[in-house]
């Protein structure tokens, strides 16, 4: 049974992983595709008929060019603006600390009084403390009333909440009150006026979330006996009321605001020539007919040839995206988003349409275009924004086009091509936000330039077209790119794209973590930016993404901020801790860096390429410094227990990418190099060589896809970055000896 079950688990982690690569899920999103270009185009390319007889009876509404008015869908929208509107809440403080000193005078005044018995103080307190709550609250809801800032209604919606959630105080507590002494009852009450301010600060819809707060507050205050920490509670619950009331008047004037709000709702360029139901007259039998609105014949010709034309689009880029060197050649995650850029884009395109009906001349090239070829650019590759930009210019040429004896309208089609091309090599290698608005700046520039040959080509144009038309292209760019800004932070976060704008970001000194490992450890903070540039240079070397290892490395010692002081680089003028604990308890310490790194950028939403790096820049390495001494203490203490090596190994994973394997080489070699004192030429390369060796003999690069002439690549890069940095003070061997060195990679 339990296997079963742990099967059908199994298979329903499949399915829920399986869809992105699941070559059905692709076919559907590539039909959606045809779908989304096929609808997009069907308005321009399959004119709008009606199979309508004369004397019949219509079945649907028929529209026609014209804005008017609609009063029905004006008030409907009213409607609607007003139900939005949430309701308005009053904050009202009856200053609760008042109660709490009104409870303490009754309680130290009727405990101090020798001649009242127990049993008596527990029945007044009984009806005493409900009587000067009530009062309380009275006496403030009377000052609330008399101040004049607050209607009737909501002054009968508090005294309402407070009643029905009053606290009611547990018999037995009534038993222990007697018992207080003025000591007790003097230290209580501070810390009972200080609890009830600092939760009454908070907006209490409902109480309850105060009370289930108060036990935690009280065991944390000064309050040493646990029966005053538990009748400090029951008094402090008993005071806390509601501070947030719901304001019908208020509410009521909110909703009046949105109605008076709402524009008169128009029909854009359509209004009903034949409404659902009405009888087709001579007279509108005529009227449609000389609108060419009559359905003569069916010819299914048109709806063919632009199912054909949508295939031959989706097919395109099918191609390019097969051929794609990036994860969504294989990945329906990267493909939605792809398809999201295209109905974006395509969306944008149509909103634009809905401005020709208006006395402006060429509003198309308003249209944000060059979008799609600009986010596919920054968030896949140049060979699928190219395509793209192809499909974009042709469904422009025919989204755009206003003369109907031709399919398309080459002028927006030329515009749409000049700009995508001049977005897509304009926005290349971007690395901070400002390249998309000098982006945006080169697609207004080439949409002018592409205007105005064609103006200059045309000799019908007017002086008032040329302004309009080049306008239009400098503010169509200057919207591209503040579109492409606003929504690319909706890409990286809701398809994981680490892009090269937002490694650059994370990259910044004044990042709080950056800053934190600056402050708390500074040689952490020196050796991270050397693995940085170290990792930068191997990983460009090989093809690998150097701006995701610089940034990683600056990240992937961050756990080291927990416990600064075990880790060498950050032992300044202080005694190595790890010389006085035992080594396992030295190698717990070193290898939960890792971890913590990891909790901790998952703390800051730090994306998940980073966090791998922190997390698999070990491995499964051995920490051979603390198993050999391990090992030798062992022997001496003679009790023939094994050190197992497992046990001093990091918990891994391995490197599952050539950029965590990369950072993982250069964190090895940046301290193996750092503890050399006067490195040559031979013991850098030889240093370099045998790291690399030892990960590969050790099996760490078995997860990732390195290969060997990768790896040699990268040892050549590694030394002369390495010759580079230490060349003010590597000695050669004709002039020093060569010096025999160790490094203690486990410190690191």
């Amino acid at each position: 049974m339990i296997k079963n079950q742990v099967s059908i688990q199994g298979k329903f982690q499949y399915r829920l992983i399986g869809w992105k690569y699941s070559a059905g899920i692709r076919f559907l999103l590539f039909f959606a595709l045809t779908l989304l270009l096929y609808f997009a185009l069907m308005h321009k390319v399959v004119p709008e008929t009606y199979d309508i007889r004369l004397g019949s009876i219509n079945e649907k509404d028929i529209l026609a060019p014209g804005p008017i008015p609609d009063a029905v869908a004006t008030e409907k929208a009213k409607e609607e603006a007003a139900q939005k509107v949430q309701p308005v809440y009053q904050i009202v403080s009856l200053k609760n600390e008042g109660l709490i000193e009104a409870i303490f005078e009754k309680l130290t005044q009727l405990n101090g009084d020798a001649e009242v018995t127990p049993a008596d103080k527990v029945n007044i307190y009984r009806t005493i403390l409900p009587t000067i709550k009530t009062d309380f609250e009275e006496k403030q809801l009377r000052s609330l009333a008399g101040s004049g800032q607050y209607a009737d209604a909501l002054l009968q919606e508090i005294r309402k909440k407070l009643r029905e959630q009053e606290y009611r105080i547990p018999e037995e507590a009534f038993y222990k009150l007697p018992r207080l002494t003025a000591e007790d009852l003097a230290t209580m009450e501070p810390v009972a006026i200080d609890i009830v301010r600092r939760l009454m600060n908070d907006q209490l819809l409902d109480a309850q979330t105060a009370w289930a707060k108060t036990a935690e507050l009280v065991n944390a205050s000064t309050l040493t006996k646990s029966v005053n920490r538990e009748l400090v509670q029951e008094i402090i619950r008993f005071s806390i009321t509601p501070n947030k009331f719901f304001d019908q008047k208020g509410t009521d004037e909110a909703k009046g605001h949105a109605r008076d709000n709402v524009k008169p709702v128009m029909i854009d360029k359509n209004e009903v020539l034949v409404k659902k139901g009405e009888p087709i007259t001579e007279e509108l039998y005529q009227k449609l007919k000389s609108l060419d609105l009559l359905k003569e014949d069916s010819n299914y010709a048109p709806q063919i040839g632009l199912l054909l034309l949508v295939s031959l689009f989706s097919g395109a880029l099918y191609m390019f995206v097969r051929q794609s060197r990036l994860p969504i050649n294989h990945n329906n995650s990267q493909l939605i988003m792809l398809l999201l850029i295209f109905i974006i884009n395509i969306a944008g395109m149509r909103i634009i349409t809905l401005g020709q009906s208006l006395d402006y001349p060429y509003i198309g090239f308003l249209a944000p275009t060059a979008l799609g070829a600009m986010l596919i650019t920054i968030l896949l590759e140049e060979n699928i924004a190219f395509i793209s930009s192809v499909i974009f210019s042709a469904l422009a040429s025919v989204i755009y086009n206003v003369d109907h004896s031709q399919l398309f309208d080459y002028r927006y089609g030329l515009v749409t091509l000049v700009t995508s091309l001049a977005a897509m090599f304009s926005i290349q290698r971007a690395s901070q936000r400002l390249t998309i608005l000098r982006a945006g700046m080169m697609v207004s520039l080439f949409g002018l330039l592409a205007i105005a040959s064609l103006l200059l080509l045309d000799d019908h144009f007017t002086k008032k077209d040329a302004i309009f038309a080049l306008s239009f292209a400098v503010a169509g760019g200057i919207i591209t790119s503040v579109f492409v800004i606003g929504l690319l932070p909706f890409f990286e976060i809701a398809f994981g794209i680490l892009s090269p704008l937002k490694l650059v970001e994370l990259s910044n000194p004044n990042h709080p973590l950056l800053r934190k490992l600056l402050t708390e450890t500074p040689g952490t903070y020196h050796h991270s930016v050397m693995v940085g540039n170290l990792a930068e240079a191997a990983a460009e070397a090989i093809g690998a993404d150097g701006l995701l290892c610089r940034v990683g490395s600056y990240y992937h010692d961050i756990g080291k901020t927990k416990r600064p002081n075990y880790f060498i680089e950050n032992q300044t003028n202080i005694e190595n801790p790890h010389d006085r604990i035992d080594p396992a308890l030295s190698k717990s310490i070193i290898i939960a860096h890792a971890r913590d790194g990891v909790e901790m950028l998952k703390e800051y939403n730090m994306p998940k390429s980073l966090r791998d790096i922190a997390e698999q820049h070990h491995g499964t390495t051995l920490l051979q410094y603390f198993y050999h001494k391990a090992k030798k203490q062992a022997e001496e203490a003679g009790e023939g227990k094994e050190v197992l090596e497992e046990d001093f190994r990091y918990p891994g994973p391995k490197a599952q990418s050539k950029e965590a394997a990369i950072v993982g080489i250069a964190d090895c070699i940046e301290a193996a190099v750092r503890s050399l004192r006067n490195p040559t030429v031979e013991q850098i390369d030889s240093m370099v060589r045998k790291i690399i060796k030892n990960r590969l003999d050790d099996g760490q690069f078995n997860e990732c896809d390195l290969t060997l002439k990768e790896l040699d690549q990268i040892a050549k890069t590694l030394n002369e970055t390495l010759l580079g940095i230490f060349h003010s003070r590597i000695e050669y061997p004709s002039e020093v000896p060569q010096q025999k060195t160790t490094a203690k990679g486990e410190l690191t």
